[in-house]
């Protein structure tokens, strides 16, 4: 009485499987099935991996809008070694297209390195009619001895920022100044221009470098004493930017005490590291983009009178 049934058992799974809704289906229909199932594991499986890739890749294009627009000028930039004791420091460096010598801008990068952004600033330089070099003040402290681009993301570069070296950002800022400003191009004029972390950098570098015709600072803090500072002293900062602002009143009380020339405007609706943001097309705050055009404005009147 057993064989029959387990001939037709046998006969059930070798050629059918029961449906959903309790009936039988095909060995077609089975096998088409197990297909589906797989193409929908693989299909996930592929969109999982998308989605990493994308969380990977999306720190290092925050910035795409930059990149473009530095593949799409027409200067000519490069990248230059710079030496001084034992280091060596990467620099971009871009000219302008002019018929006469033109005057040095040593730009100098916000905490998170030199990004395409601060990159992106040189060749706006460039395209005024100005020399520009940004150093890359991460060169050799990367992964594996690498820059800025060598780092995971921009934590990781910011962490790397806030650690350096004082005297060697310094020895480092003078190497990129004493290269730009001897080139056959450049007229010998020098000033120097930051942004954030680097804004506070040209601040402090002003009471360091005794042949600066300008210093720019963009929303970056005081240093300590300015009595050394010698070149006049632009301020650009956000007045949605309190933590900087609040430096404000008393560095000018410093300045003025030391006879020194500090021109500060406050640029209401703006926030902080207003120069980047309001160039980025994700901006949602029109006060950054309206200070960034402002801003601008006055940083290359003041440039074309040194």
């Amino acid at each position: 009485m057993l064989r029959p049934l387990l001939s037709r058992s046998c006969q059930c799974h070798r050629g059918s499987r029961l449906s959903p809704e309790g009936g039988r289906k095909s060995r077609g229909g089975f096998v088409l099935d197990l297909a589906r199932g797989v193409d929908s594991w693989a299909m996930k499986r592929m969109q999982a991996i998308l989605i990493a890739l994308m969380l990977f890749v999306l720190p290092a294009l925050g910035q795409e809008w930059a990149r473009v627009g530095l593949e799409k000028s027409p200067r000519h930039a490069e990248w230059v070694q710079l030496k001084h004791g034992e280091r060596t420091v990467w620099a971009f460096l871009v000219y302008p297209e002019v018929k006469n010598k033109a005057a040095a801008v040593v730009v100098i990068h916000e905490i998170t390195g030199l990004t395409d952004w601060a990159r992106s600033v040189a060749d706006q330089l460039a395209a005024q009619g100005y020399i520009a070099i940004a150093p890359d003040l991460l060169s050799g402290m990367g992964p594996k001895g690498g820059k800025t681009s060598d780092f995971p993301d921009a934590d990781a570069a910011r962490e790397a920022v806030a650690k350096l070296d004082p005297d060697q950002v310094t020895a480092d800022l003078n190497a990129a100044a004493d290269y730009v400003k001897k080139l056959p191009a450049a007229n010998g004029k020098l000033a120097v221009a930051g942004f954030c972390w680097g804004g506070g950098q040209s601040f402090l570098f002003a009471t360091n470098r005794k042949d600066l015709s300008a210093a720019f600072v963009f929303y970056g803090p005081p240093p300590r004493d300015v009595r050394g500072i010698t070149a006049p002293v632009y301020g650009f900062y956000g007045g949605d930017d309190a933590r900087i602002d609040a430096t404000i009143p008393d560095t000018r009380e410093a300045m003025k005490k030391a006879g020194k020339k500090y021109d500060v405007v406050i640029y209401d609706g703006a926030g902080h590291g207003f120069m980047r943001a309001g160039e980025d097309p994700g901006n949602t705050v029109e006060g950054n983009k309206k200070a960034r055009g402002a801003a601008w404005e006055r940083w290359v009147g003041v440039l074309k009178g040194l």
